[in-house]
């Protein structure tokens, strides 16, 4: 919709100095995002743009990124055309009533400060050290820079490393993104909540246990949360970074960790010679303010659409060695707190991985044998459907590698590339609904082996992607809607003394989302999104473990637009189902809200 607000202001520039940096594994928040936004190119972070294009100027507070309304004293009565929708969670059978509370005509100038349904991170009952990595108040784009000291009193092999961010921000802000590192490695990556004028607190937890062999030494501390702050935008993020350390002990011992976490180095890698297991991690992210923030909505000529690609939305993150293809993947379509030009979706509960931003891993290890040489080989990653010179995705590596530990050098050799022909086609339909259909898709497999101290070990990695999408929109973009499906299938086969192990992985991302902009100015938005996957793994044909994994949201929400903040009358429902269950157990929590207050908390299994 050409009239309608600009849904993000995510600032990519503050990922600059990350881009040859990775992080490790991301828990899953939940999602809310929807396809109109896009629409409009957002400008950079430091403008303060959110007014429509063709409406007049009007005052700072009449903006989108700061939309709280009016209290419920001087609302108008909702029309049917206002109320939200029932969610998913909020009408299943199961899902008794959670916590009680008092739920307003719409919102006002406070919510429930944001939270996820993904489960805590578990923590053993084991003596713990405590260790402050990063506390600042982010002002602008000047990172926050310090030491960090491995513990003392917890030894050096641990059970588990939690990352624990405590944030705090009131009056008026866009969404952010940020990371950390500690010794140029980049250990975690984050979004921010949009605040109320009262302020809100949130929290976040991730496992980073994998990166133990750089916590066993001091480094530098960089951390940035790339933000603006002036008269209009009074936001300033105040945030506390901590690591805790679990000893080994009784029962508990220390965690099976990678030995090697290496970064790139002017671009090349150089892994220790007696490596037999190489993963690359990629924090894929699009973001910078501009269209490929919301990738999945741009559309070709001569498609009339005001966020454009040369061939559509759809995108491949692909990874490369000395130039040969090693790595192929869908990338998660992200909704930040922003997205889909409603801010009312995500004030307490955000879309998934919004706050705990999770890497792409590639499993290189049919490249061990080429890469054991002792010499720095080239790693590139691109972005497949960015248009030419065009910037907005940030792609830090992470390489972690596990080493023979009776072996010096481990030779070996790179056996098999494979790369299916890559399908990118995207159809045009003019017409009073505007129609833009994408199929897109990729297969590839490496293979290779490596001679270890425990004898031949052959890897081979198939891994196959596909796209569809179907985008509609009318003139003027006053209606524009997505229904989008992403799957990313990946099997991992290791063939070497004893039974061969199968590791499959079959992960499915969808987004299903109508933005309308009626004639009354009200703004309505009904999204729903889904982070699925299904692991199995097998040894000599019988199944070890397995997991299957299904996050999704859905919200609804509609307000006023192109009036000032207290004429807004917003209202919004909004929900998440965390669902998680397997050979390990099983979680199943479901959060809803309405107008910002948290109307069901349940937990069950």
């Amino acid at each position: 919709m050409r009239r309608r607000i600009v849904m993000s202001m995510l600032a990519g520039v503050i990922l600059s100095a990350s881009t040859f940096l990775g992080a490790g594994p991301a828990s899953a928040a939940p999602p809310a995002d929807a396809a109109q936004l896009a629409a409009t190119p957002a400008r950079s972070a430091d403008q303060a743009a959110a007014t429509p294009r063709d409406a007049p100027s009007e005052t700072p507070a009449a903006t989108a990124a700061d939309a709280p309304a009016a209290t419920a004293a001087d609302a108008p009565a909702a029309t049917a055309a206002d109320a939200p929708a029932a969610t998913a969670a909020d009408t299943s059978a199961d899902a008794p009533a959670g916590p009680a509370a008092d739920t307003p005509a719409e919102f006002g100038t406070d919510w429930h400060d944001p939270l996820t349904a993904a489960p805590p991170v578990v923590r053993p009952a084991t003596k713990s050290c405590a260790v402050t990595v990063a506390e600042a108040q982010f002002r602008d784009f000047t990172p926050y820079r310090g030491a960090y000291t491995p513990p003392s009193g917890c030894g050096d092999r641990w059970s588990k490393v939690v990352l624990r961010l405590d944030g705090k921000v009131k009056g008026r802000q866009f969404d952010r993104l940020g990371y950390l590192h500690i010794g140029g490695v980049e250990i975690f990556r984050t979004s921010t909540p949009e605040p109320s004028p009262d302020g809100i607190e949130w929290s976040v937890e991730k496992d980073v246990t994998r990166y133990s062999d750089t916590f066993r030494r001091g480094g530098d501390v960089e951390m940035l949360i790339g933000n603006v702050v002036d008269d209009t935008y009074t936001g300033v993020l105040d945030v506390k970074v901590t690591l805790t350390f679990y000893a080994q002990g009784g029962a508990v011992k220390s965690a099976a960790t990678p030995d090697r976490v290496l970064t790139l180095q002017d671009g090349t890698l150089t892994t220790p010679r007696n490596s037999e297991r190489v993963v690359a991690e990629v924090y894929a992210t699009g973001s910078g303010g501009g269209c490929e923030e919301y990738w999945y909505l741009t559309v070709p000529d001569p498609a009339p659409y005001s966020c454009k690609a040369d061939k559509g939305p759809y995108r491949e993150v692909q990874i490369k060695v000395d130039g040969q293809l090693a790595g192929i993947a869908e990338p998660f379509p992200t909704v930040w707190t922003g997205g889909w030009s409603n801010p009312f979706l995500w004030y307490v509960i955000p879309g998934p991985r919004a706050f705990d931003i999770k890497p792409i891993e590639y499993d290189l290890t049919p490249y061990a044998g080429l890469l054991d040489d002792g010499r720095p080989h080239r790693i590139d990653v691109s972005v497949v459907g960015v248009p030419a010179g065009q910037t907005g995705w940030s792609t830090p590596v992470n390489v972690l590698v596990w080493q023979d530990a009776k072996r010096a050098h481990v030779s070996g050799a790179l056996t098999e590339v494979r790369a299916g022909d890559l399908t990118n086609s995207s159809t045009y339909t003019p017409g009073s609904d505007e129609r833009l259909d994408t199929v897109g898709g990729h297969r590839l497999t490496t293979a290779g082996y490596v001679d270890t101290s425990h004898g031949r070990v052959w890897t081979t990695v198939r891994r196959t992607l596909a796209n569809t999408s179907a985008h509609h929109w009318t003139d003027g973009e006053n209606t524009d809607a997505l229904k989008a499906t992403w799957t990313d299938d990946e099997t991992v086969t290791v063939d070497g003394r004893g039974p061969v192990g199968v590791r499959r992985t079959h992960r499915t991302y969808t987004m299903d989302g109508t933005t309308t902009l009626a004639a009354d100015d009200r703004l309505r938005t009904v999204l729903t999104l889904g982070d699925r996957a299904a692991v199995d793994e097998t040894r000599g044909g019988r199944r070890t473990t397995w997991s299957r994994l299904d996050d999704t949201y859905a919200g609804d929400a509609t307000y006023t637009a192109n009036v000032p903040r207290d004429q807004r009358h917003a209202v919004g429902r909004t929900s998440e189902r965390y669902r998680l269950y397997g050979s390990d157990g099983c979680y199943d929590r479901v959060l809803v809200t309405a107008q910002g207050v948290l109307t069901r908390d349940r937990s069950d299994c």
